[in-house]
């Protein structure tokens, strides 16, 4: 388990992957002198990661950034482990307690967590901003913002414009706790983001970018998105797909459909 912060430490599931990057990154919070600790997303079911996780308690609560299960497969196990509660935005993830909500704080290990709503990625993604004492905040930020790469918008509740507002609050926030120096990200996958709010501001470009090849895509085809009211042809979404990720290696092509899905349905709602 590395420390990536005064009060945080991370461990890494061996599930590598095009979608994983070199694997699930769970966290555990726990402020200087703690007896207890909280546990972020437990990872895949794999006895071993869970039971390293286990070992760094007593677990006081574990909390889920997202439903996606590289994050949440390994929870019933880790709960019969440690007798812990969990908590996340969607109920199916909360046991022994209520799910999060955005906007409250839960106090742990000695660590104060401001949970922020930041769906897109999926519709009950969240991010945590954690801090102990007096040490500089960290945001964890499940797969909203990646240490490495963009962000898949995933189906079936991905959301572009979901998306486009949280980054934009995350922005905000960032510019908020910045106080001489970036805030840290700490991801689901990859390594620490040392600035979050550039990184922010980077993927707000991407995919602003991104529409635009969408769009030129469209023009190209000489077709235009469905209305709010009509299915959504998959020869269409086949075609913008294979236009605008032309070079995509085939073990992320249903990411690369799916992230078009959503700029496809973002437009049409314009």
């Amino acid at each position: 388990m590395d420390p990536v912060a005064p009060f945080a430490a991370v461990l890494r599931a061996d599930n590598p992957g095009p979608m994983t990057l070199d694997g699930t990154r769970s966290y555990v919070l726990r402020a200087p002198g703690a007896a207890g600790c909280v546990v972020v997303d437990p990872g895949p079911d794999l006895q071993p990661h869970l039971a390293a996780l286990a070992d760094a308690g007593p677990v006081e609560l574990v909390l889920v950034t997202h439903r996606h299960a590289d994050h949440t497969g390994g929870l019933a196990r880790f709960r019969a482990l440690t007798g812990a509660p969990s908590r996340g935005a969607s109920p199916e993830f909360s046991a022994g307690a209520p799910p999060l909500s955005d906007g409250e704080v839960v106090e742990a290990a000695g660590v104060h967590i401001e949970v922020l709503a930041t769906p897109g990625h999926t519709a009950d993604s969240v991010c945590l901003v954690a801090t102990a004492g007096q040490e500089a905040a960290v945001v964890l930020t499940g797969d909203t913002v990646l240490g490495r790469g963009t962000t898949v918008l995933a189906e079936p509740d991905g959301s572009l414009r979901d998306y486009l507002a949280s980054l934009d609050r995350l922005a905000a926030r960032a510019g908020e706790l910045r106080a001489g120096a970036p805030v840290a990200g700490l991801p689901g996958h990859g390594p620490v983001v040392p600035d979050l709010g550039a990184v922010v501001q980077a993927y707000r470009t991407h995919r602003s970018e991104r529409l635009d090849q969408v769009r030129a895509a469209l023009s190209a085809l000489g077709a235009t998105p469905p209305g709010a009211d009509e299915a959504l042809p998959d020869e269409l979404l086949e075609a913008v797909t294979g236009a605008v990720y032309a070079d995509v290696d085939p073990s992320v092509r249903a990411a690369a459909r799916s992230s078009v899905r959503a700029q496809l349905e973002y437009l049409r709602g314009r």
